[in-house]
C-alpha cells in the first residue's frame, strides 16, 4: 500500500470556459467538483495505475465532509483525521480556447496542536502497512513549517521510503527528515536555494539529508540528482492543456519507483510521461492514457 498525506485537503472546483471576460459575465461550459489537495491527486493517479492506496490527512466542517464523500464515491480508501475548522476550497478556471489556466487557493483551516498530534498518532500506525509514503502540498494554518521533515523522519525510522513535495519553508526543512526523494519544481527550488543552477540547488538539498532530489522543469523535463548519478529527462514535444495536477502525476510515477524498483532512467521516463499526460486531462488527478503511451517511449534520458 502507498500512503499519501494531505494536511491541507481541499474541495477542488474546476470551471471550464471558452475564454474569460474579467470585466463581464462568464458562462461556464463545464464544472468539476472533487476531493483534492496534492496527496489526493497522487492517490487518484496511483489507483488508476492499479496500486493500493490510502489517503490520510486532515479534514473538517461541511467542506471536509464533502471531501470524504467524494473519496468514498471514487473508491479511494481514506483515514482522514477530523478537525474543528472547515477545510478549504480551491478554484481552477481553465480557458479551453486559448489553453490558459488560473488557480485560486484558499489558505486552509486553522489546525490546533491537539488535532495535529492526533494526526501524527494515526500516521505512525498507518506506516506499519505502508510500502511508501507521499507527503505533499501546502500546510494549513497552525501547522509548524518543519512538520514534513518530522513526518519523513518518522517514516525513515520505520524503514518506509518517503517522497516530499513542498514549497517554501516546508521544503527548506524537508531534507532534515532524511526523505528518499524531495520533488520541487524549478521555481520552488530557486526559492529554497537561491543563486545557483538547478543541479547545484538539488545537490545542496542532498547535502542537507535528502537521498535524491528530482526537479520538475515544465516543458524542459526533469532533472534528478541521486546517489547513482545525475540524470535529465528531455521531453520530445510540449503537451497543451491544464497543467494543474501535472506535478502530482509525476510524483505518482516516482512513488511507483519506490515500490516497483527500477533504474533511475526508467523511473524518470515514467514519471515525466505521467506528468505530461496529466496536462492533457481536464482536471487534476487524472491523466490521458493515449498521451502517456505516445510520449513515454520518446522521452530522452541523459
Amino acid at each position: 500500500m502507498i500512503l499519501t498525506v494531505t494536511l491541507n485537503a481541499a474541495l477542488d472546483v474546476t470551471y471550464q470556459v471558452p475564454g474569460v471576460d474579467w470585466d463581464g459575465v462568464n458562462r461556464v461550459s463545464a464544472v468539476h467538483r472533487r476531493a483534492g489537495g496534492k496527496g489526493v491527486n497522487v492517490a487518484r493517479v496511483l489507483a488508476a495505475l492499479g496500486q493500493d492506496v490510502l489517503v490520510s490527512g486532515l479534514a473538517g466542517g461541511p467542506t471536509g465532509r464533502a471531501i470524504e464523500a467524494d473519496l468514498r464515491a471514487a473508491g479511494l480508501p481514506s483515514a482522514l483525521t477530523g478537525i474543528a475548522a472547515d477545510s478549504r476550497t480551491t478554484l481552477t478556471v481553465s480557458e479551453t480556447t486559448v489553453r490558459r489556466t488560473a488557480l485560486f487557493n484558499e489558505p486552509g483551516p486553522e489546525v490546533t496542536p491537539v488535532e495535529l498530534r492526533h494526526f501524527v498518532t494515526t500516521y505512525e500506525a498507518l506506516l506499519a502497512t505502508a510500502q511508501a509514503v507521499v507527503i505533499s502540498g501546502s500546510l494549513p494554518r497552525g501547522v509548524p513549517a518543519d512538520t514534513y521533515a518530522t513526518l519523513a523522519a518518522i517514516a525513515a525510522d520505520q524503514g518506509v521510503p518517503a517522497i516530499v513535495d513542498a514549497d517554501g519553508d516546508p521544503l527548506r526543512h524537508a531534507p532534515k527528515g532524511r526523505p528518499t526523494v524531495v520533488k520541487p519544481n524549478a521555481e520552488e527550488l530557486a526559492r529554497a536555494v537561491p543563486g545557483g543552477t538547478p543541479a547545484a540547488g538539488a545537490q545542496a538539498l542532498r547535502s542537507q539529508g535528502a537521498e535524491s532530489v528530482v526537479v520538475s522543469m515544465g516543458a524542459e523535463g526533469l532533472l534528478a540528482v541521486t546517489g547513482e548519478g545525475t540524470f535529465a529527462a528531455r521531453m520530445p514535444y510540449t503537451v497543451l492543456g491544464n497543467p494543474t495536477g501535472a506535478g502530482d502525476s509525476l510524483v505518482a510515477g516516482l512513488a511507483l519507483g519506490l515500490v516497483e524498483p527500477a533504474p533511475w532512467p526508467d523511473r524518470l521516463r515514467r514519471a515525466a510521461a505521467l506528468g505530461a499526460a496529466a496536462v492533457a486531462a481536464p482536471v487534476a488527478g487524472e491523466f490521458d492514457p493515449d498521451v502517456y503511451a505516445d510520449i513515454h517511449p520518446q522521452i530522452i534520458i541523459t
